[in-house]
């Protein structure tokens, strides 16, 4: 049976989600994109997730992160386990708004295991790819041209400029960037901003440690649109890599659609590997 969590399970969620082996060439749900929806509150966040446990112990974690789109990971020792995927697939082709809303909507589940077997044999078909790119953490990450410096109150202002220009519709804002540092997920978690030799703040890019010792997130990655195309986006990809990789990370990782062919060349540019597509699987209407 599928939980709604409370806003005081959600450190707990995280953290166990955090014991989990990650494979960072699928990019799946990672406790970054959690971190992330908690800018719009804790209270929102527990109000997005799906969860399901047996004996106890947490076995998925669906996160609806857009109204017509739930992101969902499984614990590993679930995912092969035939009566637990059939009881999860049951939940989702349920007309449960407690699990998906009604309609057209798409469950993204990078990981293996029969279940999008199931789901397409129930008329559900794939869905649009993503490309998850990684770059291993090694070895010593290249220098660049770019000034780093952490997001702190004084740069507050420099980051929201660059995340605006660079996502025109967001309304990201100071109250979302209290929020989301105030979650459990941002523990540990940095972001960075890229000044330029004019010291005008060119780019910027959150990343979340997720396992120790584990793969991390880029999350979000953007370039002020006043000064692309002078490498800023390799430079700021380059500044995450190092920031994990300080953080103890074995990998940074980030996906995006494949259609975007311009994030896809400058993670490349970066050094990261572009691994095999993705695909959600979409329930029609």
């Amino acid at each position: 049976m599928v939980i709604r969590p409370s806003v005081e399970s959600l450190a707990l969620i995280i953290e166990e989600m955090r014991t989990w082996d990650f494979d960072p060439d699928l990019a799946p749900l990672h406790v970054g994109d959690l971190g992330w929806f908690q800018q719009f509150g804790a209270t929102a966040l527990a109000d997005a997730l799906r969860v399901w446990r047996v004996d106890g112990r947490l076995a998925a974690v669906g996160l609806l992160d857009e109204p017509d789109l739930l992101r969902l990971t499984v614990a590993p020792e679930r995912r092969h386990d035939e009566s637990f995927v059939a009881r999860l697939v049951a939940d989702l082709a349920a007309d449960d708004e407690r699990v998906l809303p009604s309609g057209e909507v798409a469950v993204e589940a990078r990981f293996g295991g029969p279940l999008h077997e199931l789901l397409l044999a129930q008329g559900w078909a794939y869905d649009e790819p993503w490309t998850p790119l990684v770059r291993d953490l090694s070895s010593e990450v290249p220098g660049h041209h770019l000034r780093i410096e952490d997001v702190d109150p004084h740069r507050i202002d420099d980051r929201l400029a660059v995340h605006h220009s660079a996502f025109e519709r967001s309304t990201f804002d100071k109250g979302r960037w209290q929020a989301l540092t105030e979650g459990p997920a941002y523990s540990p978690a940095r972001s960075l901003v890229g000044y330029d030799d004019h010291d005008d703040a060119v780019a910027m890019v959150t990343v979340w440690a997720g396992p120790l010792g584990g793969p991390g997130e880029l999350e979000p990655m953007g370039v002020h649109r006043d000064h692309q195309g002078r490498g800023h986006g390799r430079a700021i990809c380059l500044a995450a890599a190092a920031a994990l990789k300080e953080m103890g990370s074995s990998h940074a990782f980030v996906s995006t659609p494949s259609a975007n062919v311009g994030a896809v060349a400058t993670y490349r540019a970066a050094g990261y590997e572009e691994k095999p597509q993705v695909r959600d699987l979409r329930r029609p209407a």
